[in-house]
């Protein structure tokens, strides 16, 4: 698996030859379930049922019991990601922050996943 890095804005690296992409490591899936999570419902023009559901299945007041199903589905329908464990999210709505904790378990290995979303 070959996913092209992302810098510490969020945009794809350039310039560097083969140093740009993750190839065969458990960053490239731990990445892609990164991007997957950020990708919103209807945001993609070719494809407007691809995304994370976040309007209706995590964010508001009504979402506690689908919220970390949603997250849990999305990230095990992401390539390369065999499962996870440790799993864990927490939800502060004072700063309006919700983050991700878990062991991602790849095709290339173990990868802790943590992350603001």
């Amino acid at each position: 698996m070959r996913v092209r890095k992302l810098d510490k804005n969020g945009d794809m690296s350039f310039g560097n030859g083969q140093d740009d992409f993750w190839r065969d490591v458990p960053d490239g899936p731990a990445q892609c379930v990164k991007t997957r999570l950020m990708l919103w419902t209807g945001e993609w023009f070719l494809d407007l049922n691809e995304g994370m559901p976040w309007n209706t299945q995590v964010l508001g007041y009504y979402t506690g019991t689908t919220r970390d199903p949603a997250i849990r589905a999305r990230i095990l329908g992401t390539q390369g990601v065999k499962g996870f464990t440790n799993y864990s999210s927490a939800l502060d709505r004072e700063p309006r922050a919700f983050s991700v904790n878990c062991l991602l378990d790849t095709v290339y290995g173990a990868i802790p996943f943590i992350g603001p979303i």
